[in-house]
């Protein structure tokens, strides 16, 4: 589990490819990284494999990720969003954070607000239905607080304020339009549709998430 809030940005040193997966080696400046660790690298969960002896760690990619994110458009020298998995205890000061993209957004455009920049990204309607405005939102690993959302035929456009902190600090800055990124939905949108699709009753026959099942819970 993440919290959306990048902690440094690495840079691609290597990518091996193969059939079945990649390795991808990763330089950073993180210190106290074990074999095994869980690393957000732009908003997909990855288990280091490997430890760089210049500092730096290497992670596989499976084909599965490959086709459902930006991994597969890594090169030699692309700078990517890095954040280690959150401890137990430490503070939240993003939104919870799986690592577990839904689809490939993107960019539609960007446009100056100030010192800030308005982005706005569309990504399938599948994906759209979780976006809420004034819900949160990562987008290649940042967590980011959404402002307006649109609903278009099969697409959902939403927009984002990025601020001079997170351009600074995240790869963010770079994106262009017609750029992909990486999107995972806030995951209690998930949770909640499930719930009133399905029901959480145990022995008894499911129903959905209604009024009367409330009530027998005490609400």
């Amino acid at each position: 589990m993440f919290t959306g809030l990048i902690e440094t940005v690495g840079v691609i040193r290597a990518v091996e490819r193969s059939a079945s997966e990649w390795v991808v080696r990763i330089g950073s400046n993180f210190t106290g990284v074990r074999l095994g660790d869980s690393i957000a690298v732009s908003g997909v969960c990855l288990t280091v494999v490997a430890l760089l002896p210049d500092q730096g760690f290497a992670v596989e990619v499976s084909t599965a990720t490959l086709e459902i994110s930006t991994l597969g458009n890594l090169t030699v020298g692309s700078r990517v969003n890095l954040e280690r998995a959150l401890s137990f205890g430490g503070r939240l000061d993003g939104h919870l954070v799986q690592g577990h993209v839904d689809a490939m957004g993107r960019v539609e455009r960007i446009t100056p607000r100030g010192r800030s920049l308005e982005i706005w990204f569309r990504v399938p309607g599948t994906v759209g239905r979780y976006i809420i405005p004034k819900g949160s939102i990562a987008v290649d690993g940042v967590s980011l607080t959404v402002n307006a959302v649109v609903d278009v035929g099969e697409e959902t456009r939403f927009s984002i304020n990025l601020i001079p902190h997170s351009q600074h600090q995240t790869t963010l800055s770079t994106l262009a339009p017609g750029g992909a990124v990486n999107v995972e939905s806030d995951l209690l949108g998930r949770y909640v549709e499930r719930l009133l699709v399905r029901g959480a009753a145990c022995g008894r026959e499911r129903r959905g998430l209604d009024e009367v099942f409330l009530r027998e819970q005490g609400f």
